[in-house]
């Protein structure tokens, strides 16, 4: 996604964010098929409803007609990001601690590029899963994904 299509887009939703108490926490822009889709994904302390959802939208919305910043056409999706959200910004990371993650990265790492476990700590510099008995130091430039994972 163009990096310039999610910073606009970041700037046009921050006074509704702020005033509302709600969170950015993903920004996509793909193509999919022969159409192209504007993904954001929001959330709130305590949960986001689709009432939220349609009053983000609406803003979102009237904001991307006034300022039109996209050239082509396009479907706006806004959403939760689900029960297995991605961990994109550090403050993720920090309150992902102690919950259940998987994590992907680039190369291999111990041995694995899949890791599915407990966040133990986060630092800049690396991500610590436990899986079993085992923890797994990640170095965070090695990271090529991470979200929260349903335990089954």
């Amino acid at each position: 996604m163009s990096t310039n299509i999610k910073s606009t887009v970041e700037e046009l939703v921050r006074p509704f964010l702020d005033e509302n108490g709600f969170e950015l926490v993903d920004i996509e822009y793909v193509k999919e098929g022969g159409n192209w889709f504007l993904r954001v994904y929001v959330d709130k302390e305590g949960g986001i409803d689709i009432d939220d959802c349609g009053r983000f939208s609406e803003y979102l919305s009237a904001k991307l007609d006034e300022k039109d910043p996209i050239e082509s056409a396009y479907f706006l999706e806004v959403s939760s990001p689900g029960a297995e959200r991605p961990l994109k910004k550090p403050q993720d990371y920090r309150k992902a601690i102690g919950e259940h993650v998987f994590v992907t990265t680039y190369e291999p790492v111990n041995g694995l590029k899949e890791f599915e476990g407990t966040l133990v700590s986060y630092d800049e510099q690396t991500v610590v899963v436990e899986i079993g008995k085992k923890k797994h130091e990640i170095p965070v430039d090695k990271v090529a994904g991470a979200r929260l994972a349903i335990k089954f």
